[in-house]
C-alpha cells in the first residue's frame, strides 16, 4: 500500500529555510506543498522554480504542517495564525526564558484549531534539551554544564539585525567553561549610524543581558561569516546513591542545517500527535523518525 506523504510548507526562505528545503527533499515521507516568502515569488531564487511560492500559506492547497522558518520573535504571530486554520506548526523558538509561556498561549490556539505545535525544535533548545533530560534521569541530583560554540549564534545575529541602524551582524559564541559564555558581535553599520547607540541597544538586549558580550564595528560581516558551531553537556552526579558519575555529549555542526534537519523531524512527530503544543522533550524520540516503529526497534534498540 503506497502511504500519502506529509505535505510540508516552509515558511520563511533565509538560512534556515533554504536548509530546510533540503532536509524535506532527502525525506521518503515528505512532499513539498510550497514556500511561503514575503515577497511572494517577486526575486524568487532559482532553485525554487518548481515549487509554489506565494506570500500566504492560504494560497497553498493540502498543507499537513508549517515549518516555520522565521525569525524567533515573529514565531508567535504566525503560529497563531496558521494553527487557526488547523494545519500543524514546528518552530526552532530559541529564547529559553519564554518558551513555557509560549507553550501555554501556543497549547491554547493549537486545541482550538485542532492542530498540534512543537515548539522550540532546533538544535538548542531542541535536541539538546533531550540529551539534559536523559542525563538527568540517569544522575537524578548533580549539575548540567552547557558550553556552546565556538561558533555563529543565528538567534543572535538575527536579533542584532533587527536594530536599527545595523546592515548586517554576526554574533560568535566563544564557551568560557561550566555554561559561561562571551558573546563577540560584529556589526556592519549603515550610514550615518551611530555606533555607540547600537552598542548600547545590544548589549540591552535579552539575547545578551545575561553574558559578557563585546560588541566590534567591522567594514563587512560577509568576510567574517561562518555558519559552524557545536556544543559540549556535561552532567556530573549520583546514580541512586553513587558518586561521581559523568556523562558527556559532544557534536560539531554546520549550525543552520542541523536545525533544518530536526525541524523537518519534528514535523513528522507533530503528525503523530494529539492536538496542542509539545516541546521536543515531551514526545517520544522514535516518532522522529520516519517508516514502521518495530522496524526501528529492532534497528536501535
Amino acid at each position: 500500500m503506497i502511504m500519502k506523504k506529509i505535505r510540508a510548507a516552509v515558511v520563511g526562505y533565509g538560512n534556515i529555510g533554504k536548509y530546510t528545503l533540503e532536509a524535506l527533499l532527502e525525506a521518503p515521507d515528505f512532499e513539498i506543498a510550497g514556500i511561503v516568502r514575503r515577497k511572494g515569488a517577486e526575486d524568487c531564487p532559482r532553485e525554487l522554480a518548481d515549487y509554489p511560492v506565494v506570500k500566504d500559506i492560504r494560497e497553498l492547497a493540502d498543507v499537513d504542517v508549517a515549518i516555520l522558518a522565521t525569525p524567533t520573535r515573529s514565531v508567535e504571530a504566525y503560529a497563531k495564525d496558521i494553527l487557526a486554520l488547523g494545519i500543524n506548526t514546528v518552530d526552532s523558538f530559541d529564547i529559553h526564558t519564554q518558551i513555557v509561556p509560549l507553550r501555554r498561549s501556543l497549547d491554547e490556539a493549537a486545541k482550538a484549531g485542532g492542530a498540534v505545535s512543537i515548539i522550540s525544535a532546533g538544535w538548542d533548545p531542541g535536541s539538546d534539551s533531550v540529551v539534559r533530560t536523559l542525563m538527568e534521569s540517569l544522575a537524578p541530583k548533580g549539575i548540567t554544564y552547557t558550553n556552546f560554540g565556538p561558533g555563529r549564534s543565528m538567534g543572535h545575529s538575527v536579533a542584532v539585525r533587527a536594530i536599527a541602524g545595523v546592515r548586517d551582524a554576526l554574533s560568535v559564541t566563544i564557551p568560557l567553561g561550566t555554561g559561561i559564555h562571551r558573546r563577540m558581535v560584529y556589526v556592519e553599520l549603515e550610514e550615518g549610524a551611530s555606533f555607540e547607540t547600537v552598542k548600547q541597544a545590544i548589549l540591552a538586549d535579552p539575547y545578551f543581558v545575561n553574558d559578557e558580550t563585546h560588541v566590534t564595528q567591522v567594514p563587512c560581516v560577509k568576510d567574517l561569516n561562518d555558519v559552524g558551531h557545536g556544543v559540549n553537556l556535561v552532567r556530573k552526579g549520583v546514580s541512586g546513591q553513587t558518586h561521581n558519575q559523568l556523562l558527556e555529549f559532544n557534536m560539531k555542526i554546520n549550525n543552520p542545517a542541523l536545525t533544518a534537519q530536526v525541524l523537518v523531524n519534528v514535523a513528522r512527530a507533530s503528525m503523530r500527535q494529539q492536538p496542542g503544543c509539545y516541546t521536543m522533550i515531551e514526545i517520544p524520540v522514535i516518532d522522529l523518525l520516519p517508516g514502521d516503529k518495530e522496524q526501528w526497534v529492532g534497528h536501535l534498540v
